[in-house]
This record gives C-alpha cells, structure tokens and sequence, in this order.
C-alpha cells in the first residue's frame, strides 16, 4: 500500500482539532505510506523533546498507539521514528521505550528483532543511567574512567545489547524497502557507537 490512507488523513485531523500538534507529527510520521518517515516530521519530533514544555508522556502514548497499529507498515514507523528520536531527541526518551505489537504481521520477523533491540536499548538505560551511544568516548570517556566495580556491571549489559542489536541481520537485497533501510541505518550507526564504547571498557579492565 503505498501513499496516505484515508484513515491517515482523519487520524491526522483528529489530533489537529485537539490542538496536539506533536501527535499529529507522529501520526504523520506512521503513516501507511511504504517509506522511511519522513525528515520533516522526525525533525519537528526531535526539536519537541528539546523543548520544556513538550508532553514527553503524551508522545509516548502516541507512539506507543501507533505500535499496535494493525499494518505491519504503521508499527515498524513507529518504532524507526521512536529509535531515531532515542538517538537525536531527548536522552530520557530512550527510558521511555516499549514495543507490543502482534506477531502476525508480513514483517513480523524484522519488526520483533528491532521491538527487541529498542527494549534492550531501554533496559540498558536504566540498569546504566546513560545510553551507550550517546556517551563521551576516547581517554576522558565514561567506559575508560568508570570504576571497576560498575564496569563489571556495565560489560555484560553493553554485550547483550549488541548481541541483540546484531540479530536484525539483514540482508542487501531488503534494503531496498524503505522502512528498512531507515532501520538498518539508524541500527549501523548504534553499532558503530556500541563497538566504541565497548572497546573504551576492554582497555579500562585490561589496565592500559
């Protein structure tokens, strides 16, 4: 299915008449259009969770509906437009991950890895009070400088969020799919930042 649906249209009516601008872009974000979401819409999200008076848990109510939404193509928006806010939105957003959705959908197997990544991204966050990503790397880093007592903690945990990150597994040809690719990309550049951090804790516990 391919372009806005009527339903898209009147969803996006819907929150407009309630004056919720910040719902009418996540539902604008999800449409049933089989492409990533679209830039202006996760660049609007994005300078809402930066503001002070954004409705941080209205948007995760919103997102959170969208999830369970019964096309295969509304639910993995959903979850691309709340990793990509987990990477350039607000930190604390990353807390406020949770992905249900059914299990019968055309996409199930890609959009049950990713729910599953996104929660283990979540559960990081709050075993570590940071996300691995976002963290300053290198000398100065926190894995390099973090006391040998909370790195033997945050090791284990880093490791199984890259594990879980790494059974996406995706494969060249299902890239052409928009959704996707805009996961896969979103996923790469964790796992580039994942590996970073990961390195930083092995020379801290190595001593060097």
């Amino acid at each position: 299915m391919s372009g806005q649906t009527l339903t898209d249209r009147i969803a996006a009516a819907q929150y407009q008449l309630t004056g919720s601008d910040m719902a009418r872009a996540v539902c604008k974000a999800t449409t049933h259009e089989v492409m990533a979401p679209k830039k202006k819409h996760l660049e609007y999200l994005v300078s809402a969770t930066n503001t002070t008076n954004v409705n941080i848990p209205q948007m995760a109510d919103t997102l959170f509906e969208r999830s369970t939404n019964a096309s295969w193509v509304v639910v993995f928006k959903a979850l691309v437009t709340t990793h990509h806010m987990c990477v350039h939105g607000n930190e604390h957003l990353t807390n406020l991950t949770w992905i249900s959705f059914c299990s019968g959908y055309d996409m199930s197997t890609f959009i049950r890895r990713y729910g599953r990544y996104l929660n283990e991204k979540a559960f990081a966050y709050r075993q570590m009070a940071f996300d691995f990503t976002r963290v300053k790397k290198g000398a100065e880093g926190v894995m390099r400088t973090m006391t040998t007592e909370k790195l033997l903690k945050g090791m284990p945990v880093l490791q199984t969020q890259i594990d879980t990150l790494l059974e996406f597994d995706v494969h060249p040809k299902e890239l052409n799919n928009g959704i996707i690719n805009a996961a896969f990309m979103l996923l790469f550049k964790d796992l580039v930042k994942l590996f970073a951090s990961y390195n930083d804790g092995i020379i801290n516990l190595l001593g060097e």
